[in-house]
């Protein structure tokens, strides 16, 4: 059987934890920042980890991550 390829757009968004998990940066922190204040900016720019609903897409995408 052929190798699988790995979605190299997923590769540059997702790395994989210790445990397994995927971890993934927050949205909106690109742009129209004067109305965010600086908490949810904060925020916005901590890493989080993959939602369990997703994490099979992902997994799809990264077949050699786990």
């Amino acid at each position: 059987m052929p190798k699988m390829k790995t979605k190299k757009s997923a590769a540059k968004r997702f790395t994989v934890t210790g445990s397994g998990k995927f971890k993934r940066r927050r949205q909106n922190l690109r742009h129209i920042l004067t109305k965010k204040n600086a908490d949810r900016k904060r925020r916005l720019g901590q890493d989080t980890l993959v939602d369990k609903t997703n994490r099979k897409a992902v997994e799809r995408m990264m077949p050699y991550a786990g």
